[in-house]
């Protein structure tokens, strides 16, 4: 069955490109989520006024990569526990959340996120990962689609 999930861990250049390797991942996009500015730019994402976060769209076949496997993995390739931001990047457009499309999801989540607290990675650290309902997202800008692809990183 193909699904489809929404990802934020920080700046989606890398959460994209690291995403979409995986076996099962069918698409990604580029998206700003979890806000309440209709079409917003970069720039006003980037001004921390638009709720949004930047994030990636995932569209998976989960009878070869699982919910569950994918959602660890995405825990294994940010920080989860640090607040509003990843490394140097800074607000809340660089938050961890999960945006869900449905009830088996966020179940799902909730309990990968507890079980990745008690892990190597989160042991001495609180998870901070927002899990949200999927609500409205907006594709970025055609430059940030598969940007290290496009560099080629």
């Amino acid at each position: 069955m193909i699904e489809e999930i929404i990802l934020a861990g920080g700046c989606f250049w890398s959460v994209q490109y690291k995403l979409s390797q995986l076996k099962g991942v069918l698409e990604t996009k580029a998206v700003y989520a979890g806000g309440t500015t209709d079409n917003p730019t970069y720039e006003q994402v980037c001004s921390d006024t638009t709720g949004h976060a930047e994030a990636v769209w995932i569209r998976f076949d989960n009878c070869r990569l699982t919910l569950l496997d994918l959602l660890t993995f995405f825990f294994e390739i940010h920080d989860a526990s640090q607040y509003h931001r990843q490394g140097p990047d800074i607000g809340s457009q660089y938050r961890s959340a999960i945006f869900y499309f449905t009830d088996e999801q966020r179940i799902i989540a909730e309990k990968i996120k507890e079980e990745m607290q008690q892990t190597k990675y989160y042991r001495n650290t609180r998870i901070v990962t927002e899990i949200l309902p999927a609500t409205k997202f907006f594709e970025a800008e055609e430059y940030h689609q598969h940007y290290y692809k496009k560099r080629g990183f």
